[in-house]
């Protein structure tokens, strides 16, 4: 989403060796299948769909069923490694899995790339008119779709 140059290898080795750092202190097992699965949603900032990682592993493991790849895309949520992008129904990796936090996710139609924000100052502005209802929250996400400043940029769109 951004024009600069970008070195997806190391953000993918980033990611891998932030995963298994997180597995090894919360003493839980990144698994072949579960980091296969997270290399491949880390191949880029695009959302993927379950049953196109499915298509990926297969080759790699002919036994794999749609189960063994939602085990391992729950077991991935459940570790902040990956989000769930609702309103595509497909994952997207975390670049901050290593804090809790909450999730603004920028989601460009054009490119289909995700840019995931802190924005703490509106997720601290919601919190406050929630707690204000008397809402109880189980989750909170907000995915705001539209164009990235790169796609923007190269069409002369305009916000």
């Amino acid at each position: 989403m951004s024009n600069s140059p970008h070195d997806h290898k190391k953000c993918i080795a980033d990611a891998i060796s932030m995963a298994e750092r997180l597995c090894v202190n919360r003493n839980v097992k990144l698994t072949p299948i579960r980091r296969k699965v997270l290399e491949l949603i880390w191949e880029s900032h695009k959302a993927v769909k379950a049953y196109d990682l499915l298509d990926h592993i297969k080759p790699l493991n002919y036994s794999a069923k749609p189960a063994t790849v939602y085990r391992a895309l729950d077991f991935l949520m459940s570790q902040g490694l990956i989000h769930k992008v609702e309103s595509l129904n497909a994952y997207v990796g975390c670049n901050c899995s290593d804090r809790q936090h909450e999730q603004l996710l920028l989601i460009c139609d054009q490119c289909h790339e995700i840019e995931e924000r802190a924005a703490f100052e509106v997720m601290h502005a919601l919190s406050s008119e929630i707690k204000k209802a008397g809402f109880a929250i189980s989750y909170k996400s907000i995915e705001i779709h539209g164009t990235c400043a790169g796609c923007t940029s190269s069409h002369g769109h305009s916000a």
